[in-house]
C-alpha cells in the first residue's frame, strides 16, 4: 500500500509527516477553495484525515449544483424533455455522496436551470437519512463515529433554486411535506400553483422568500394571497406579467415588503376588441399602490439590455441565449447567486 506524505519545515530541519496527520482545520480551509465536483470526486478514500475534513458543516452550509447542466432535447409530449441517461447517473451520484458527506448541514440546494432533476433525484433529496446512512455504511465505508444521529434525516433546507421541474412537478408537493424549515424557493411558473403553494403553506411555516422564473398569472397571484398572505420578498424579473395582476398583488399581499419587476414585460389587456399592449412607463396608480413598500425594484427602459431581451423573448427568457450565469442575477440580494 503506497503511504502518501508531505514535508513540513520545523526547526531544525524537514520532517516528513503523512497526510493523515495534517491538521484538520488545515485540510477544511483547503477544501473550501474546491467545488462540489471535486469534493465528490474520491478525496474520502484518501486517508481517514481527509474523509472527516470533507464532512466539515463548513462545507456543506450550500450545495452548489447550478454548473451542472442537463444533456437534452425537447419533446412535443409531457414531460416536454428527454434527458440523456448519463446526466442522470452524474446527478444521482453526485447527490448520494454530498448528501452523506454533509451529515444533514446543507440548508442551500441549487440546480442549474438547465439541469432537469427526476423525480428520483427531489425524493431521495427530501426523503429521511435511514437510505443515506445505509449508503454511508455500504458504499463508503464510514466510521461508526460517521454514522451520528445526525445523519437520521436528510438535510432541513432553507433555500431551494429549482428553475426548471418538469420532471418533478408532482413530487415536489411531496417534497415539501419535508422540508419545514423552507425559507425561500426559485420556481419555474406552473399550471397547478394552487397545490404546491398550500404545500409550502401547511408545512413551511418561516417561508418568506419567493422568485418566479416564468410567466405570472392572475391564476398564480391569487394561490399566494390565498395561502401566503404573509409572503415578504417577491421577485417577477424578467418575466410576463399583467398590469391586473401586479395591482392584484399589491392590494392584496400586505405584508410585502420586497417587490422585483425589473425587465418584466408588462401587459395590459383593455376591453376587448382592442389587443393588449406593453406598458412602457408604470402609472401614478401603481406607484401610490407601491409606496407602501420597502423596495419596489422597477426597470423599464428601452435603452436596457434586459428589458429588450425579456421582450425579444415575449416573457420567457431563453437564458441559453445569454451569458453564462446571467441568470443567477436578481436585484434582490438575498435571492441572487
Amino acid at each position: 500500500m503506497l503511504q502518501w506524505s508531505f514535508r513540513e519545515m520545523e526547526e531544525g530541519g524537514t520532517v516528513t509527516r503523512r497526510w493523515e496527520e495534517m491538521d484538520i482545520d488545515i485540510l477544511v480551509k483547503i477544501f473550501q477553495s474546491l467545488t462540489v465536483l471535486e469534493l465528490t470526486s474520491g478525496i474520502v478514500h484518501v486517508c481517514s484525515a481527509w474523509r472527516l475534513a470533507a464532512c466539515d458543516p463548513w462545507l456543506w452550509k450550500t450545495l452548489d449544483l447550478s454548473m451542472l447542466e442537463s444533456n437534452f432535447i425537447k419533446i412535443p409530449l409531457e414531460p416536454y424533455v428527454y434527458v440523456h441517461g448519463h446526466s442522470d447517473k452524474t446527478l444521482a451520484r453526485i447527490l448520494k455522496i454530498s448528501l452523506s458527506l454533509s451529515r444533514g448541514n446543507i440548508t442551500s440546494l441549487f440546480f442549474h436551470f438547465s439541469l432537469y432533476v427526476s423525480e428520483d433525484h427531489l425524493t431521495y433529496t427530501a426523503q429521511r437519512g435511514d437510505v443515506i446512512l445505509q449508503l454511508m455504511v455500504d458504499s463508503l465505508k464510514w466510521t461508526r463515529e460517521a454514522t451520528g444521529s445526525d445523519l437520521r434525516r436528510c438535510p432541513r433546507l432553507r433555500r431551494l433554486v429549482l428553475p426548471a421541474w418538469n420532471r418533478v412537478e408532482t413530487v415536489m408537493i411531496k417534497a415539501i411535506d419535508l422540508w419545514k424549515d423552507l425559507e425561500s424557493l426559485t420556481m419555474p411558473s406552473i399550471v397547478n400553483s394552487p397545490r404546491l403553494v398550500q404545500a409550502i403553506a401547511t408545512n413551511c411555516r418561516n417561508f418568506s422568500e419567493l422568485k418566479i422564473m416564468g410567466p405570472f398569472d392572475i391564476y398564480f397571484a391569487s394561490s399566494l394571497v390565498t395561502y401566503l398572505p404573509t409572503l415578504k420578498v417577491l421577485s417577477l424579473r424578467c418575466s410576463k406579467l399583467y398590469k391586473d395582476t401586479l395591482i392584484f398583488i399589491l392590494d392584496n399581499l400586505r405584508c410585502l415588503d420586497v417587490l422585483n419587476i425589473s425587465h418584466c414585460l408588462l401587459i395590459q389587456i383593455p376591453p376587448p376588441p382592442a389587443p393588449g399592449r406593453i406598458v412602457r412607463r408604470l402609472d401614478k396608480t401603481i406607484l401610490e399602490k407601491a409606496s407602501r413598500l420597502r423596495k419596489f425594484l422597477t426597470c423599464m427602459r428601452d435603452t436596457c439590455i434586459m428589458c429588450q431581451r425579456t421582450r425579444n423573448d415575449e416573457g420567457l427568457m431563453r437564458w441559453y441565449k445569454y451569458e453564462k450565469g446571467l441568470w443567477k442575477e436578481d436585484e434582490v440580494r438575498s435571492l441572487a447567486l
